[in-house]
């Protein structure tokens, strides 16, 4: 039988990537799919971070970290349940209509002047949680766990594009339409996603099918197993689920640690140039506070910027070529490295420039390397565990170390009066455990490769 050979497009993914003949149409649908859920994210994101911080401050955003994983308990198993009765493609255009349709309604709330910001926080972590997992579940169940080792680095540097063009267009659009437009505009390439989607599925099958009511209907499973059931009941599972949980603890930490620093800029900033917000002999408070949103929109919007530029970098150049040379164990241990030795420098020079140089480097990596390899670990599971577990693990446990974290900064900055220093040295605690689970996961998932490969 004479070999396939490569089309133009797959000869040019080649030079990121391993592209196989046939390969190529599929992969490109699949990274602009991820690039606009993305796009559509990191526009939200500024906005997020504008309402939340100019109506509450830092440990506001901290304590409604926590409220997200508390909605996650509800909105896991209603997920689940929904997979349990209907084919992927009217799970996937369910879900994400849902999402959609919120994000006019906030938009609608907005114009007339109701309060969203610790709502929209709250809603966009759930978003942020459950429709980019949606979608590596729908990714992992189209390829084998060696396709999907290839081909994961593509769908992944196309999530890292969007993120930054998200960034880039809130820099851009943010003074010239106002922060809640932009909601509209997040909505609109979100729909652009979901016709992708459709179009994918309609050419694709999943590469597990396990009875003939799968072949037939294209239903995910019919155990009626909960997602929290099937994390528990895997050893492997469990240890991903916590890893991500403390991963998330220690990020949000640090969130929280450049959250404030920021906020504590942006009223003295405007607190200088006050005089320019008065009516006469009163200040105009309104004013004050859309200048602070701004302020603060324009700082994250950079800042995201950055942290997405450097994460595609990281993406294009280095992810593919770590998972060929060095495997996915290796892969694993670096981001807790990093971490490990940017809260070390964080905790003895506590200043706002190296803050922001720390998490840009914690942030991108964790935004390329370990997002890829994170969802790279699901390619040895069951069908049933791609949609179900893994929505838990990266909703339910990635919200508990928000919760958790929320709990360190009131503990820290109620009873303790912990510095950023002292909020440093805690985050080194933690990442010790992180690394002894990434060492764990990385055998394991060895383990479960060659029980694939050699049977």
């Amino acid at each position: 039988m004479e070999r396939q050979s490569k089309n133009f497009l797959e000869k040019f993914l080649s030079l990121f990537t391993e592209v196989q003949a046939g390969e190529g149409s599929k992969s490109i649908l699949l990274f602009f799919n991820i690039f606009l859920i993305l796009t559509s994210y990191y526009i939200m994101k500024p906005v997020r971070e504008a309402l939340i911080l100019a109506g509450g401050g830092a440990e506001i955003k901290s304590y409604a970290s926590a409220g997200q994983a508390l909605l996650m308990l509800g909105a896991v198993p209603a997920y689940a349940w929904l997979a349990s009765r209907v084919n992927r493609r009217r799970l996937i255009n369910t879900v994400t209509l849902i999402f959609m349709s919120c994000l006019g309604l906030f938009y609608a709330l907005a114009l007339t002047h109701v309060p969203i910001g610790v709502i929209f926080f709250l809603w966009i972590g759930v978003f942020n949680m459950m429709v980019p997992a949606q979608f590596w579940a729908f990714a992992n169940d189209l390829h084998t766990p060696e396709a999907g080792k290839r081909l994961f680095v593509i769908f992944a540097f196309g999530a890292s594009s969007g993120a930054v063009l998200g960034g880039i267009i809130t820099d851009i659009m943010i003074e010239i339409v106002g922060v809640y437009q932009l909601l509209l505009v997040a909505g609109a390439l979100l729909g652009l996603s979901l016709i992708l989607t459709n179009i994918v599925d309609s050419r694709s099958t999943p590469v597990q099918k396990t009875d003939a009511k799968q072949l037939d209907e294209d239903t995910i499973s019919d155990t009626g197993q909960g997602a929290f059931e099937l994390v528990f009941r895997s050893r492997y599972l469990l240890a991903i689920a916590f890893l991500m949980m403390f991963l998330n603890w220690v990020n949000t930490t640090g969130e929280y640690i450049l959250g404030r620093t920021v906020q504590d800029t942006a009223t003295r900033s405007v607190s200088v140039n006050s005089a320019e917000l008065t009516l006469g002999n009163q200040v105009n408070e309104d004013a004050i506070r859309s200048e602070v949103e701004s302020y603060i929109g324009n700082f994250y919007a950079k800042f995201y910027t950055g942290v997405n530029t450097l994460g595609l970098l990281i993406q294009l150049f280095l992810v593919s070529r770590i998972f060929k040379y060095l495997g996915i164990r290796v892969a694993l241990m670096v981001l807790p490295i990093i971490a490990f030795g940017g809260y070390m420098v964080m905790a003895f020079i506590p200043i706002l420039s190296i803050i922001r140089w720390i998490k840009t480097a914690e942030n991108a990596t964790d935004y390329s390397l370990q997002n890829t390899v994170r969802h790279v670990l699901f390619l040895p599971t069951s069908r049933e565990e791609k949609y179900k577990a893994k929505q838990a693990i990266d909703s339910f446990f990635v919200r508990a170390g928000d919760v958790l974290s929320a709990v360190l900064v009131y503990v820290g900055t109620t009873w303790l009066a912990f510095h950023t220093s002292q909020f440093a040295l805690v985050c080194l605690g933690l990442v010790i455990i992180w690394l002894v689970l990434a060492v764990y996961i990385g055998i394991e998932h060895k383990k479960r490769i060659a029980a694939i490969e050699y049977g």
